[in-house]
């Protein structure tokens, strides 16, 4: 699945300050071989060069109701 401008995702990288944090990508950004890696922002900063295996489609209403199981 490829991911556009605006799409809400969920990174999965456990090396990443983000890891498992809803975001927005802002970019995409296509390599010389072919490869596609995003930016995302999230609400406290953004992680650059993710590939796409590394995301998630978000859930709609998981983004708007983030803090509803606390």
């Amino acid at each position: 699945m490829s991911f556009e401008e605006d799409d809400q995702v969920v990174l999965h990288d456990e090396h990443s300050e983000f890891d498992g944090e809803t975001g927005t990508i802002t970019q995409t950004m296509e390599s010389m071989f072919g490869d596609v890696t995003y930016t995302v922002s999230f609400e406290d900063g953004q992680e650059a060069g993710v590939p796409e295996d590394s995301l998630e489609a978000a859930d709609e209403d998981e983004s708007e109701d983030e803090d509803a199981d606390e």
